[in-house]
């Protein structure tokens, strides 16, 4: 099982699990809450097809990766992403995230720089905060990430079950854009990840992102959809370009949290599309491809 070393915590490794497979540009998914790498795979195989070298990795507490205790905020998220890429040594890469991977790949950027970074690709993006402050009231009270943990606290599989029906919209999309038995593998993944990270994940959303998005300086591609009911597009997507004025946003109509899943026939072409494209330094006319 491919894992690379971010830190110890009492002497035990803690490790983060990655797949690699393919060839030629690099393409590296993070995924959102609760789930893990195999999120994606709606994503990979046609990215897979296209060409392209895909790089899954499960965010420490979740998946196959280690279950330490400590590490639970973004500049953590950053770094362990950080060792991920050097590990690798990927070059001209596109970050693609969801939910939290979106924060991370930001939060990666600002932290880490561009070196390694060719673009960014953002589902169901964060935005410049999820948490109302006084200096910036959109967003969401600071008492509702209080009461999901202790959702969490007091039952943390009834807490996760109801979470991914809203994560999917399932009133809407059960039985037609997502089946039950991906709800329940959804279930199993998120049951399975560690109580102390599902819990303490949600430290972390309330950190200040507007710093993230102002650092980037790359080509940028947003989607995320109207009927996102975890996090808002008027306050998620909508508001990326007031901090990113050359980002690419696309709305889905319809669209839950899940997009990736739910909408995968508008996600997929519009991710090729993008990540196929030019780099922004080479001149008009020259020919993209998985391997440029």
């Amino acid at each position: 099982m491919p894992t690379v070393t971010v830190g110890t915590e009492n002497g035990v490794p803690i490790e983060i699990h990655y797949t690699d497979h393919g060839s030629g540009r690099p393409i590296v998914l993070s995924h959102g809450f609760p789930l893990d790498g195999t999120s994606w795979e709606p994503q990979a195989i046609p990215l897979l097809e296209a060409g392209y070298r895909v790089v899954t990795y499960d965010r420490r507490g979740f998946g196959r990766s280690g279950r330490p205790t400590t590490g639970f905020d973004f500049d953590t998220f950053a770094d362990d992403l950080a060792a991920l890429l050097a590990h690798l040594d990927l070059r001209d890469a596109t970050l693609v995230g969801h939910s939290m991977g979106t924060a991370e790949i930001g939060r990666y950027l600002r932290r880490h720089g561009t070196d390694r970074v060719r673009s960014l690709v953002m589902l169901s993006a964060f935005g410049p905060q999820l948490v109302a402050s006084d200096d910036d009231p959109a967003g969401i009270p600071a008492e509702v990430f209080a009461g999901i943990q202790g959702l969490i606290r007091r039952d943390r599989f009834q807490y996760l079950e109801n979470y991914l029906l809203q994560h999917y919209v399932a009133a809407q999309n059960l039985g037609w854009r997502i089946s039950r038995a991906a709800l329940r593998q959804n279930f199993r993944v998120a049951a399975d990840a560690g109580a102390y990270a599902t819990l303490h994940c949600v430290d972390s959303w309330q950190e200040d992102f507007r710093d993230d998005l102002r650092a980037i300086e790359v080509p940028l591609l947003v989607l995320h959809g109207t009927e996102d009911t975890n996090i808002p597009i008027v306050f998620g997507a909508r508001r990326v370009p007031e901090f990113v004025p050359a980002a690419e946003v696309v709305e889905i109509e319809g669209g839950p949290h899940g997009i990736a899943v739910t909408h995968a026939e508008i996600v997929n072409p519009a991710l090729l599309d993008f990540v196929g494209r030019p780099p922004a330094t080479d001149p008009v006319g020259s020919a993209p491809g998985p391997a440029d």
